[in-house]
């Protein structure tokens, strides 16, 4: 089969992972800010939907090409193999972004493209000026210029990947599924190890470590807008998901620990666990993060705690994460992360970070603190 290019978006700062899970799954890539760029087959695009963790979409790139007129924009456009990927009653939605182009009306952009979609597919099905009826599959278009470099490309993934479909309910500012994904694969965490998620909120953080210890794909539970393409064969998405519930564990034994201050978030992350099918893995109960009493002496402890971000909140976080430290100090062989916003975080925890390291909870720049437990002396032989 003819080899394809897709891109996994991904939030800044974690491109790194995208890049180590897609290597991971057997393709090769190359990174770039804010994506990772994919070799790959149309058959490839159900596994990477599947299993990455850590991306937003998949995208699957049509054409990239340069253009700083409306002319060359619907030339090129017109040009490209449409009828290939979709059907005649395709509905199509075309979505644009400009940066730092010559063509910087998005409005403009996404007019000129889907037209010369339309200019194409009425050639290509030999329909003449008959309007594309759209009441097919949808094919989500996007026209994207970067300094005048156009990329066109259609979104394999549907709803955002960080959906898995068991998160019904979530807290009032709850974290994203990729984001949590992404804090446990930074962590040193493995899965005989001890996991405690001291701020559950809606569980994401717990249940993310549950379907990463038990090897059970994100996107098990979910559908994507492309398993309805007939470019992508349906048996690439049959063994795609055969090979899904194959590798999953799903009755291995974890040592996951999830708390929370609040009793109707305890409630929500008990929920939130039976709607992924790992609630046999986590404990939940309802305990203060700075209570902390473990039963093992070694392990994981890790967190989204408050950000204090308005002004008559900063003292009573403070407090917290002062609170938190003098707690975890107790037990130096756990690792302790927290991601949080809060610049003065390692003074008022007490202790600076082994590492830290920029990431993006949505739009909110955040640091990740990194504290790395002392190492078990192994037994002699």
């Amino acid at each position: 089969m003819a080899k394809r290019l897709v891109i996994a978006t991904a939030a800044m700062g974690i491109e790194a992972l995208v890049a180590k899970e897609v290597r991971a799954l057997g393709y090769e890539c190359t990174v770039e800010d804010g994506k990772v760029y994919i070799d790959c087959e149309m058959e490839d695009i159900p596994r990477l939907n599947m299993w990455l963790r850590t991306a937003d979409r998949i995208k699957l790139v049509v054409a990239e090409f340069k253009a700083t007129t409306f002319e060359q924009l619907f030339d090129r456009v017109k040009a490209l193999p449409w009828s290939e990927l979709m059907p005649w009653d395709a509905n199509y939605i075309v979505n644009g972004r400009s940066v730092k182009s010559k063509l910087f009306s998005i409005r403009d952009c996404q007019k000129i493209t889907e037209k010369a979609i339309v200019s194409h597919m009425q050639a290509a099905y030999n329909k003449g000026d008959e309007w594309l009826p759209k009441t097919g599959a949808s094919f989500p278009v996007e026209v994207a210029l970067l300094k005048d470099i156009a990329t066109l490309t259609i979104d394999t993934s549907g709803e955002a990947l960080h959906k898995r479909g068991y998160r019904e309910f979530h807290s009032a500012a709850p974290l994203k599924e990729t984001m949590a994904a992404a804090m446990i694969m930074l962590s040193n965490w493995k899965p005989d190890m001890p996991f405690y998620d001291v701020f559950t909120g809606s569980g994401t953080i717990a249940i993310e470590a549950a379907l990463i210890g038990r090897n059970i794909a994100p996107g098990i539970s979910r559908e994507f807008v492309s398993q309805e393409w007939k470019c992508i064969p349906k048996q690439a998405w049959t063994n795609a998901i055969k090979e899904a519930n194959e590798k999953a564990e799903w009755d291995k034994p974890l040592k996951i620990y999830a708390s929370d201050a609040d009793p109707e978030m305890v409630k929500l992350a008990k929920k939130n666990a039976e709607l992924a099918e790992v609630r046999d893995a986590i404990n939940v109960s309802l305990r203060d993060a700075a209570d902390f009493k473990p039963k093992e002496d070694f392990g994981v402890i890790m967190g989204n705690p408050p950000y204090g971000e308005r002004l008559e909140d900063e003292r009573e976080v403070r407090q917290l994460y002062r609170r938190l430290g003098n707690a975890y100090k107790e037990y130096p062989y756990y690792s302790v992360y927290m991601i949080t916003s809060y610049a003065e975080f390692e003074k008022a925890y007490g202790l600076p970070a082994t590492k830290r390291r920029k990431l993006y909870n949505g739009n909110i720049e955040v640091q990740f603190y990194q504290y790395y437990g002392l190492r078990r002396k192994r037994p002699q032989s």
